[in-house]
């Protein structure tokens, strides 16, 4: 199955979307390491792509889109694929959608984990490391992995270690206009899923759109994706 996956910063997409590609057995791609595998090989996309990131500008989908094709027609994404962090808006989802059709691709599941903002703001800023294990589950906003207390601190609930936060979890600046983007209903994410559902019910449910509430724990929503994915 061919899968692309939104959800907001903070609403457990890398989560929900690594669940997936371990049961389905299919190729998680990142829009993000596309680039970073393009420019570090030196691909004549990475090469264009590169002299427009090191002006400080984005990258055009005429450069961005070739490069995603050319990932997706690899042979370990035979079996099925899981698509994250791209299309960023209509425009590009129009683009990607003209792109796969081309190149006939289908698109099966489009995933959508919805969070309202302000949630989805306080997880990052919530998230706490443990000093023992960066996998111990810790987040000071949500209630079935709050810190435990031990002499007035906070420390790792799982096993009682000394808690930090990152310093981009407590960048409000970046989250802000990281959230801008997604949260624009004209021009941004949210935009985009749009233009997906759109085309889904023109054509008769495909490709199937999966909403999620992303409010409840990671595996609550799990057990909600698995059962709508069947």
């Amino acid at each position: 199955m061919n899968i692309l996956i939104f959800g907001p910063n903070g609403s457990g997409k890398g989560t929900q979307g690594a669940v997936v590609q371990k049961k389905y057995n299919i190729t998680h791609v990142e829009s993000g390491v596309i680039f970073r595998e393009n420019i570090k090989g030196g691909t004549d996309l990475g090469k264009k792509a590169k002299e427009y990131i090191d002006r400080g500008d984005l990258v055009p989908d005429n450069i961005t889109i070739p490069m995603i094709l050319e990932r997706l027609k690899k042979d370990d994404c035979k079996k099925g694929w899981l698509l994250d962090g791209f299309p960023r808006n209509p425009e590009q989802a129009k683009a990607l959608d003209e792109a796969l059709k081309g190149a006939g691709i289908k698109v099966d599941y489009v995933i959508e984990i919805i969070l309202d903002r302000e949630t989805s703001k306080n997880r990052i800023m919530g998230r706490r490391l443990c000093a023992n294990d960066n996998n111990h589950p810790n987040n000071i906003f949500i209630e079935a992995i709050m810190p435990a207390e031990k002499g007035g601190e906070k420390v790792c609930r799982v096993c009682g270690g000394k808690l930090s936060s990152r310093s981009d979890d407590q960048d409000e600046v970046a989250i802000n206009k990281r959230h801008d983007i997604y949260y624009d209903k004209k021009n941004g994410t949210i935009a985009a899923v749009e233009y997906f559902k759109k085309i889904s019910k023109e054509k008769k449910g495909m490709p199937k759109i999966l909403e999620l509430n992303g409010k409840p724990g990671v595996n609550e929503v799990t057990g909600e994706l698995m059962q709508k994915l069947g």
